[in-house]
């Protein structure tokens, strides 16, 4: 069984980072997004009466009331930001019960795998043996990782610039420039804790001024053979 050298404790703020076995996508159309989705919003609580592929299952009725008790439930988590991307998760949490994060990221990625495995007919681990998580220290490392997280769509070219990232409806950046067009945002955008990144800047086009300054840098990174001194540049924090 993997040990964690790292202990992830309550009160504190991660980068926690999964991939999916042998990097295969694992979100392979838009209604897996929108399953993982509510699962993560779901699962941010703890002692739950029953299971997400249950609730999922309820008539809108009882779903309804459902919803009502587990909103009495202790949170266990504060995701201040994520990204969903085809074939890894990236999330920024707190912890706010001991193994909170823990307990989280372990419903999540086991009531996800059984979607996915009983929608693709197959079987087995869907995601990686541990999950990442390297802990934020500082104001400097928390709003560099954040924009790490929110960029990995343009990163990869999943969308072509900054402009089109706030229509990626799999991430929590949207939320933070508060977009109005996804769906999921509507309802929904207040399981995201922004305030600890928002109160460090001065509002929000500066917030997205400073994500749009690391488009070019975060791609030039990603490419298999940088430029020669490129990683001289690079920010002194852990990433995926």
């Amino acid at each position: 069984m993997p040990f964690r050298k790292i202990p992830v404790v309550a009160g504190e703020i991660y980068h926690v980072f999964n991939r999916s076995v042998a990097r295969q996508p694992i979100f392979l159309a838009t209604k897996d997004f929108s399953r993982a989705i509510e699962c993560i919003k779901f699962y941010l609580h703890g002692d739950l009466p029953l299971r997400f592929s249950h609730y999922n299952r309820l008539p809108v009725e009882q779903k309804d009331q459902i919803t009502k008790q587990i909103q009495k439930c202790p949170q266990i988590v504060e995701i201040l930001s994520f990204c969903l991307m085809p074939n890894h998760v990236h999330f920024l949490l707190k912890g706010l019960t001991e193994k909170g994060i823990i307990q989280f990221m372990s419903n999540f990625q086991n009531s996800y795998a059984k979607y996915f495995n009983l929608r693709t007919d197959r079987s087995g681990t869907l995601f990686q043996a541990m999950f990442k998580a390297v802990r934020i220290e500082t104001d400097e490392q928390l709003v560099h990782v954040n924009r790490y997280i929110h960029l990995n769509p343009v990163t990869a070219y999943i969308v072509n610039n900054i402009g089109d990232l706030e229509n990626y409806p799999w991430s929590s950046y949207p939320a933070y420039c508060k977009a109005k067009s996804l769906s999921y945002l509507d309802s929904s955008s207040s399981f995201i804790t922004k305030e600890p990144v928002l109160n460090l800047f001065k509002d929000i086009p500066a917030f997205k001024k400073f994500t749009a300054d690391q488009v070019d840098y975060q791609r030039k990174l990603d490419e298999p053979n940088p430029p020669l001194g490129w990683e001289m540049h690079t920010p002194s924090i852990q990433t995926d």
